[in-house]
């Protein structure tokens, strides 16, 4: 019996003010499956989503087109109802997960409450059976201590839990359709596999359909029945999951398969999406080009580990004192960095993987004290850096630099770009004068891909990517020997994270660079690294070659990362 449609879009159009950001986009969904819908930022992947739910921003305005949701026998057009008649839709019969959980939840409501509000409007429930039910819920999306969760605040629960929060309330109501909209990109490898499973399990168990909205093909390959990949506002490409992955036909689709780090062979440099759209050789042909031999990655490795060591860690401890009472006295510490030990050779990329908590990020900032060690010792060109004062630590600065996780945060919003690469130089002194140091932030931008004509804009005015760019740029203009890259692409989009793992890798190659490259996503740490650490509750689990740890993980914990992560098979021909 062939499924019903529960939502049609028809020819949609939305444009802001002159500029057409959604242009002539149809798509159905069936009652009961999930639908994968794929594209980079900007795309109007999450806008179709918004112009669902009636969330559009005031100034998008909807130049035609239907959005037709049948219900219960009826077809309704949700384009022409009113904010009021909408609402009863909204968080009833669809609902939404949002990407990010933490600026979703209101922080100072308790989780639980937050969940229950949604069923006391809704299904107008007491205030105890809407605890109850809740609770309920919690459960069915497996947190642990429901009742506990319930009366906690968001700050006081991990990433995942939130998103498992999120999702609760989205169900509540037992919606007709879900929209997830990138719910697991901003986490680990392993809580990503658990909530994709969960979305999954509930769908089934509910009956549910479900718009998955991601920039990774591998992670609707896991989840969905039919993918739609859209760009720049245009759908290219609308098939089945299993036809897509054997026979991609848009060279776009074809590039977002290609420029996630491959698992089974090392490649010289990553595909990236604009090299598909201009291809005039077979696929299979091109990525056989781009293969690094055995041989060159033996002797590549073989080099490096050569190299004398330019940075030594042994015995390190980073702790941090629990308070409890009135009087804040201290009942424990979390071991958040706890006895370990290791070494970086010169021109090396030592990768470090965990999940999140694992201390690889406090680690990291230990290093380079921007977190202060409890004990042990930190060598830098043999020189021990933790009992440098103040002032001689900050002159060490200039050799040792960290390009953050968040380029929306680490960039001062008030500052323009050109200034925020230009002050670190003029604090350390480096060149004579501002209109020197100007000309070398300039040469510096065209390094990292940015046009010098973009000196005066403001970081708003930015991309993720190329936001990352400025905050690499911005650690380059040091002349730094050590670099520590702290999850610097798990905030981007899967072909905007291959533009800036290449452009690493190239900046390595120019200026002998040494990385710490620390990150969650064990396929990316991979491909970058020479060694590789893994993590695990501020201890090392394991340390060695990054092949041979992929190959044959001595671990059960590094073999359920290894497990996690998304797998993508496609037909190159």
């Amino acid at each position: 019996m062939r499924k019903q449609p529960l939502i049609e879009i028809k020819n949609l159009c939305i444009s802001f003010g002159a500029r057409k950001t959604i242009t002539h986009l149809s798509y159905s969904i069936n009652e009961g499956e999930t639908l994968g819908v794929v594209g980079e930022s900007g795309s109007g992947k999450s806008l179709t989503s918004l112009s669902i739910m009636g969330l559009l921003h005031p100034s998008a305005k909807i130049d035609s087109g239907e959005i037709l949701f049948h219900l219960n026998g009826q077809t309704i057009d949700l384009l022409k109802l009113k904010d009021e008649e909408m609402r009863k839709f909204r968080g009833n019969d669809i609902a939404m997960i949002f990407q990010e959980p933490m600026t979703s939840l209101n922080p100072v409501i308790k989780n639980g409450e937050q969940v229950a509000e949604a069923l006391r409007l809704h299904k107008n429930l007491s205030r105890k059976e809407a605890r109850e039910k809740t609770i309920e819920l919690f459960k069915e999306v497996q947190l642990p201590r429901p009742e506990s969760i319930y009366d906690s605040y968001p700050h006081q629960i991990s990433g995942g839990q939130k998103q498992r929060v999120m999702i609760a309330m989205a169900i509540s109501c037992e919606p007709k359709l879900l929209i997830a909209d990138e719910p697991t990109t901003a986490l680990d490898v392993t809580v990503q596999k658990t909530i994709l499973d969960l979305i999954k399990s509930l769908q089934q168990k509910r009956n549910m359909s479900v718009i998955f909205i991601t920039h990774d093909l591998a992670v609707v390959a896991e989840v969905a029945d039919n993918v739609v990949v859209m760009k720049s506002g245009e759908k290219v490409e609308s098939e089945t999951t299993q036809k897509l992955f054997e026979n991609p036909q848009h060279p776009y689709t074809k590039g977002l398969l290609a420029c996630r780090p491959p698992m089974d062979f090392r490649l010289k440099k990553l595909p990236i999406v604009e090299d598909f759209l201009s291809l005039d050789q077979p696929v299979a042909q091109f990525i056989n080009q781009l293969k690094m031999s055995k041989q060159d990655q033996q002797n590549k490795l073989n080099s490096v580990l050569a190299q004398n060591k330019i940075i030594e860690v042994s015995n390190l401890n980073t702790h941090f004192p629990i308070h409890k009472g009135v009087f804040r006295k201290t009942v424990g510490y979390v071991k958040a960095v706890n006895k370990v030990s290791f070494h970086v050779h010169k021109g090396e990329t030592l990768g470090l993987v965990g999940e999140s908590g694992c201390g690889k990020t406090t680690l990291g900032r230990s290093i380079l004290r921007l977190v202060e060690p409890t004990s042990g010792s930190i060598k830098y060109n043999g020189q021990e850096l933790t009992t440098l004062d103040s002032s001689a630590m900050r002159a060490k600065r200039e050799d040792l630099q960290i390009i953050f996780q968040d380029p929306y945060s680490s960039l001062n919003p008030k500052m323009k770009i050109g200034k925020a690469i230009l002050e670190p130089m003029k604090v350390h002194k480096i060149e004579s004068n501002d209109s020197i140091r100007k000309e070398k932030v300039i040469d510096l931008m065209e390094v990292v891909g940015l046009d010098a004509n973009l000196f005066d804009r403001y970081p708003h005015e930015f991309s993720g990517g190329q936001r990352q760019r400025v905050c690499i740029a911005r650690a380059l203009a040091m002349n730094p020997k050590f670099i520590i890259c702290d999850e610097s692409v798990s905030a981007l989009d899967v072909s905007v994270q291959a533009q800036v793992l290449n452009l690493l890798n190239e900046l390595k190659a120019k200026f002998s660079f040494t990385y710490i490259f620390i990150s969650h996503d064990l396929s990316v740490v991979k491909y970058m690294s020479d060694r590789m650490i893994v993590m695990k509750e501020g201890q090392i689990e394991e340390m060695g070659i990054a092949e041979d740890i992929y190959r044959n993980p001595q671990s059960e914990y590094t073999q359920r990362l290894i497990e996690a992560i998304p797998r993508v098979h496609f037909n190159w021909t």
